[in-house]
């Protein structure tokens, strides 16, 4: 989509990359399409990718075919494509092939994130956003991790053996989809994005610590409650422990789970649950990908959007918040509809600003805007609040978020 023809320079481009788990989702979506975004003179591409099965699926076979000696991450690879087709084609549309935005939120900020650590993409997009995702945050496994589990799936089938390969392309759409949807759904997702080898040689915390990602400028954030966690004290506990292992104790007072306790509530954050799982997925990923890609000397913005779907307040700014702000769109029905009024308005117009401009130039400011001060030593970062105003901080859940941290380096430390 191009604002306006023709155009009288060459406009920066933004590239969509859409959420969904990497299962569902489009990117055909009037959220994406029929917002405003593009009107603050931008070129925007949205990407539809391939999902689950069919984008991800690793299995001995199939990489035996392969002159990579790899397979899965095809969803990733058709977002790959999508870029190169950008950088050949987007200047016959209005867009500048030499300013490429990559953005996207959920499973497409967390692909995104591994095209900025892969040299496959290097040079095919100049800056990233990043909203409620980070490549840190998920598992990610090996192949050969990935090819067992998924043989276990496809035995399910009962097809000959040898022939697995063969069966399974004979079989239909609707049958592949049920047969990935066989898996546990309290469960990490069998079926998908993994070190693969080609795309992904290595587990992009690795890369991120040691300054190898791509040194472009970087804007990332999170709602506030993200997605919530359901179970009482016990659980949370459980969970907490599986995650952290000796540095269970000090998650415990953080939350206010210590010596039994029932956990701290937060006005803003939610239940001790609720904080846990978006500061695990969400929120400590996205700060430390920022704090890592800054101390390479690279341009980094951070923000939180503190502002609830109105009619959601109760639920605070849950996953999928920013969508309706950050595109100009405002849903008439679906998980993220609401009776939108001018505060609404006038919150998208702002975000819509800041995204513009940091496609623009790498900074999102500019001078009508509240300044958004860059992420260095003191963390800080910008926050959309409630009423629609803007407000600036530092040091982002800092205290759980250095937890995180000492875990995540914990599993990155050979034993």
């Amino acid at each position: 989509m191009t604002p306006v023809w023709p155009p009288k320079a060459p406009l920066p481009v933004m590239v969509w990359f859409h959420g969904g788990a990497n299962a569902g989702g489009t990117a055909s979506s009037p959220l994406y399409k029929d917002g405003t975004l593009v009107q603050h003179g931008v070129v925007l591409v949205t990407v539809n990718y391939r999902l689950g099965i069919f984008g991800f699926l690793s299995l001995p076979q199939l990489t035996k075919e392969s002159p990579h000696h790899s397979s899965g991450n095809y969803g990733l690879f058709d977002q790959l494509l999508a870029l190169r087709w950008v950088h050949e084609n987007i200047a016959k549309f209005g867009g500048d092939p030499a300013n490429v935005t990559v953005f996207g939120q959920s499973a497409g900020a967390i692909d995104a994130g591994y095209l900025m650590v892969s040299p496959l993409a290097r040079g095919l997009f100049h800056r990233m956003i990043a909203q409620s995702g980070s490549p840190l945050g998920p598992p990610l496994p090996a192949l050969a991790q990935a090819e067992k589990t998924n043989e276990k799936v496809i035995m399910s089938l009962k097809a000959p053996a040898g022939e697995e390969l063969t069966f399974l392309r004979a079989r239909s759409v609707p049958e592949l989809l049920t047969l990935a949807g066989k898996q546990d759904p309290q469960a990490p997702a069998m079926i998908g994005p993994i070190l693969d080898g080609w795309l992904l040689g290595r587990h992009p915390a690795v890369v991120f610590a040691l300054g190898e990602q791509a040194p472009i400028p970087l804007l990332i954030g999170t709602t506030t409650r993200e997605f919530g966690m359901t179970g009482g004290p016990d659980e949370v506990r459980k969970f907490i422990r599986d995650v952290t292992g000796t540095l269970a104790e000090r998650a415990f007072g953080l939350y206010g789970l210590a010596n039994k306790g029932t956990g701290n509530p937060d006005v803003l954050y939610g239940s001790a649950g609720d904080q846990w799982i978006a500061d695990l997925a969400f929120r400590c990923p996205a700060t430390t990908e920022a704090i890592w890609h800054a101390a390479g000397q690279h341009a980094a913005y951070e923000y939180e959007l503190r502002h609830a779907i109105p009619g959601q307040e109760v639920r605070g700014s849950v996953h999928s918040a920013d969508l309706p702000y950050v595109f100009g769109f405002f849903p008439k029905e679906g998980n993220i509809a609401g009776k939108f009024g001018d505060v609404d308005f006038q919150l998208a117009e702002l975000m819509e600003k800041y995204w513009a401009n940091f496609a623009r130039s790498g900074d999102p400011n500019s001078e009508e805007l509240v300044k958004w001060p860059a992420f260095n030593g003191d963390q800080a970062y910008i926050q959309f609040k409630q009423d629609g105003s803007v407000g600036t901080s530092t040091g982002l859940r800092k205290p759980y978020c250095d937890l995180y941290r000492d875990v995540l380096k914990q599993r990155m430390t050979p034993h």
